[in-house]
């Protein structure tokens, strides 16, 4: 009788469960549809079959959002290692020179908003490449892949400064940071947060300052971007930051608030000599997530 059910046991469609985790990530049938290439109507059908053949419900839906019932959660979990599994053994035999481990650098702000999602997208697509990450300043991480212990940095860069190698994956505007209705840029001298000597931010900032006459002090010390938004939203200080990192409460300052504009730096990529074919793969990724950001 055992043998039997056993035998009668469903078995799982992977496009199924790809389609289920979709839905789960993006919380929306429409989003999800448009990332696996199916109509709307065509999703809600594979939901409904997968959800008749496993006899529950996985998703709470209303007029805005779609969420996982506890049924759902567990089967996330399932879903995921399945096509993991199903993408290493397919990349097993069709890509048996894609393995092996890639050593990548980049700085706090980029690692924090950009590398995330880039690797999430590499390893789907090559799960039998490890991907080890170090985060540092630019100059470190390029003097590593020069000593060959690293294999790829993304860098920041001064506008016009000698890449050494290295290309320009695109050009970003750098701005002085305050939170919304803050007053530390009224106050004398300017409070301002910054990192050592090194940071690229740190020099522009210092240098238009010198160039503009505004007394400053630093006023919080900090590598990461998650302490210097800590400043500025107690308004502690003000800091010069990418554009794209201003978000929420956080507004851009300048010359109407008394301030010199900071002009333009450049991120970029570097790779180590002779990269072999997991390197490359590795880099195309990185230019294609900064393609979409410009």
């Amino acid at each position: 009788m055992n043998m039997m059910l056993r035998h009668a046991l469903p078995l799982l469609e992977l496009d199924i469960l790809k389609t289920f985790v979709a839905i789960a990530e993006t919380g929306n049938f429409t989003t999800a549809a448009e990332t696996v290439y199916r109509t709307p109507s065509a999703v809600s059908m594979q939901i409904k079959k997968l959800e008749e053949m496993l006899g529950c419900v996985l998703f709470l839906r209303d007029a805005r959002s779609v969420s996982l019932t506890p049924k759902g959660e567990i089967l996330l979990g399932y879903a995921r290692r399945m096509l993991a599994l199903n993408n290493e053994t397919v990349s097993r035999f069709l890509l048996p020179d894609m393995n092996g481990v890639v050593r990548v650098g980049a700085p706090e702000d980029i690692g924090e908003r950009i590398l995330p999602e880039v690797l999430k997208r590499f390893s789907e697509s090559y799960p039998n490449v490890t991907v080890d990450v170090t985060i540092g300043t630019s100059s470190v991480m390029r003097k590593r892949v020069e000593e060959h212990r690293m294999d790829i940095v993304i860098f920041n860069s001064l506008t016009g400064e000698n890449t050494g190698g290295g290309e320009i994956l695109m050009s970003e505007k750098l701005v002085w940071t305050g939170i919304k209705c803050g007053t530390a840029h009224k106050r004398e001298p300017l409070p301002v947060s910054l990192w050592e000597d090194g940071c690229v931010w740190r020099a522009n900032a210092v240098e238009k300052l010198s160039e503009s006459g505004r007394s400053f002090r630093v006023a919080f010390l900090s590598a990461h971007t998650t302490g210097q938004r800590a400043a500025i939203q107690a308004d502690l200080a003000i800091a010069p930051l990418p554009r794209y990192l201003i978000q929420g409460d956080l507004v851009a300052l300048g010359e109407a608030d008394g301030l010199p504009e900071l002009g333009s730096y450049n991120i970029g990529l570097q790779m180590i000599d002779n990269p072999s074919a997991p390197v490359l793969a590795v880099a195309e990724y990185v230019r294609t997530a900064f393609i979409g950001l410009q």
